[in-house]
């Protein structure tokens, strides 16, 4: 019976390769015998992939069909795993690390060590004040992680010793592995534990970190706090966490707490204070001073007349992120006398003769 290899994989004839890619990965973990699936149709999807993946045999196929001899007159309807590579018996080793990265163990190894190295992401805690959260600043912390080595700058070499060719893996910085499955043997690819991937190692190691070009130390570390963050926050520092030998190092997080302040408060870009007025001034109107979050004297018209619970509203005197920039509000509240003296309660009598 004739095979359609685009149906089996579930892709359209114009698919790419990456596509085909991904659909056999994704059928491939679905059936793979060693998960509980299906082992002819393992077979069946792993036939059609090692078809489409190769554009020879793709061409062949589109051309000639299933039936097509391909040169050696076993056609593709008799398909023998042997013939492909990954199935080894007398037959081709084929490379599964980089098809099957992120499969575990199923198929043995994890990417055959082709994805970058990376250090860890590591997360700490900051608590800044009101002021610092409006306008930014720095703030210096010390912190205790994994870093370079700073005798041997990562190495892991003693200083002034040449590095050699890793005799575990002969330099290639991979090693093979073959694992039997119902199926046949799988090769898959890791990375060599003894050069970690870099397919050299020193002569002679690194008396402060012992050949590991890393090592656990203290580190100051400056923060840069931007103007307007909000509590809760977090900032994402690169290159900042934990280092590791023969790849980058990992991110630094850093989740930012605000003190309360005993003034001011952040609503969205705005800078919003409650000021108390009395009677006569919300009555007659005055002027007063307040000092502003970056601690400058700031004087404010209170208008005759005001109202309680008025607001007033100082443009461009909030916080200031990218160029844009908020207000400042006013929060009036009308305060009254805890006592009142026989002039002023005469006094407030000729006011209500007079209406008010």
């Amino acid at each position: 019976m004739t095979k359609n290899y685009y149906d089996i994989l579930g892709v359209d004839k114009k698919a790419t390769k990456e596509d085909v890619k991904k659909a056999f990965r994704k059928l491939a973990q679905k059936h793979h015998p060693d998960k509980g699936g299906d082992e002819a149709k393992f077979k069946e999807i792993t036939e059609a992939y090692s078809v489409l993946s190769d554009d020879k045999r793709r061409r062949e196929y589109d051309s000639y069909g299933q039936t097509f001899a391909g040169g050696g007159g076993q056609g593709y309807g008799g398909f023998d795993p042997s013939q492909f590579s990954g199935f080894g018996q007398g037959g081709v080793e084929f490379d599964f690390s980089d098809l099957f990265e992120g499969f575990g163990d199923i198929f043995g190894g994890r990417g055959g060590g082709r994805r970058a190295k990376r250090g860890r992401d590591i997360s700490m805690d900051v608590e800044v004040s009101f002021k610092e959260s409006i306008l930014g600043g720095t703030r210096s912390v010390l912190i205790t992680k994994v870093s370079k080595c700073d005798t041997c700058e990562g190495n892991g070499a003693k200083p002034g010793t040449e590095m050699e060719s890793c005799k575990t893996c002969n330099g290639a910085g991979r090693m093979h592995e073959t694992r039997n499955s119902p199926l046949g043997a799988f090769t898959s690819v890791r990375t060599c534990p003894s050069c970690e991937g870099q397919g050299t190692v020193p002569k002679e190691e690194c008396d402060a970190c012992k050949g590991r070009g890393v090592m656990r130390k203290e580190e100051e570390i400056k923060i840069s706090i931007p103007e307007g963050i909000d509590g809760g926050e977090m900032i994402r520092m690169p290159g900042m966490g934990e280092a590791i030998k023969g790849g980058a190092s990992g991110d630094l997080y850093v989740k930012v707490h605000v003190k309360p302040h005993a003034v001011y408060k952040k609503e969205g870009l705005n800078l919003v204070m409650q000021m108390p007025v009395k009677l006569t001034d919300a009555l007659l109107g005055t002027t007063t001073t307040i000092v502003t979050i970056d601690e400058k004297k700031l004087e404010v018209k209170i208008p005759p007349l005001t109202e309680a619970q008025q607001t007033l509203r100082l443009r461009g005197k909030g916080v200031s992120i990218d160029g844009t920039s908020g207000d400042l509000l006013i929060r009036l509240t009308a305060t009254l006398p805890k006592k009142i003296s026989g002039k002023a309660k005469k006094a407030i009598e000729d006011l209500k003769s007079e209406g008010l």
